[in-house]
């Protein structure tokens, strides 16, 4: 099962709220559980620069699985696979894209976000997962 319509608008009301009361204009991606775009938008002021950086978050976390920080022990400066980061069309490999998953655990699509410091990208994808907690 991949993540709904609906649940794709939870997640984007929920991430522009956060972004706005942090006073931090964002891309967010919304990806399937297929690393396909389900749904994107760019605040008024968000960097432009930052939306593709925003999809590609979204869909390196939907690619693997994971929280998309945590690919960078692998590719850093003597990680065990350097250069990973530059496979499947570019990977990010800094925090700001999550997955989603279902009750049973399984991945049903990811969100991506940029637009600020790392950590107000990870803050505001995850408000956007913790939203989606009560509709899963």
């Amino acid at each position: 099962m991949s993540i709904t319509d609906a649940q794709v608008r939870t997640a984007l009301e929920a991430a522009i709220r956060e972004a706005a009361a942090i006073g931090v204009p964002m891309n967010i991606a919304v990806y399937d559980d297929g690393a396909n775009l389900k749904a994107f938008t760019r605040m008024e002021g968000a960097l432009l620069g930052s939306a593709d950086i925003a999809m590609n978050k979204a869909r390196t976390a939907a690619l693997f699985g994971c929280k998309t920080e945590t690919l960078y022990e692998f590719s850093k400066p003597g990680g065990t696979s350097p250069g990973f980061d530059r496979t499947n069309g570019g990977l990010i490999v800094f925090a700001g894209g999550v997955p989603v998953r279902d009750p049973q655990g399984r991945l049903i699509g990811a969100i991506g976000v940029s637009g600020g410091a790392v950590a107000q990208d990870s803050q505001v994808a995850q408000a956007a997962v913790a939203a989606l907690s009560t509709s899963l």
